[in-house]
């Protein structure tokens, strides 16, 4: 027995007894549910930063769109949020490296 304690994608217990073992899940409570969408946040960018992968990419966004769904925040609403910071404050495009600031 392989001992995991993670969250998974709500597929993977098929995925596993398809393959002829047994998934022993449990459902968790809300607050145990975002502390383990945040673990896997970060697990997902590391993940990310180390292999370069874009498929590492889409499971960042995968998250992050599970915890705007956890928080009551639909799509439309976070990508107007995302806009008025973009209008406000720009985006990446430039490729700006802020060296310092003389006052």
């Amino acid at each position: 027995m392989k001992v995991y304690n993670k969250l998974i994608r709500d597929r993977i217990p098929e995925i596993i007894e398809a393959s002829g073992k047994k998934a022993n899940v449990e459902i968790m409570d809300n607050a145990a549910y975002l502390k383990e969408l945040n673990h896997k946040l970060q697990e997902e960018l590391d993940e990310y930063n180390e292999e370069q992968d874009i498929n590492e990419l889409a499971d960042l966004i995968e998250v992050a769109y599970a915890i705007l769904e956890h928080k009551g925040i639909d799509l439309e609403e976070f990508e107007k949020l995302r806009l008025k910071k973009q209008d406000e404050r720009g985006g990446f495009k430039e490729k700006l490296f802020l060296v310092s600031v003389t006052e």
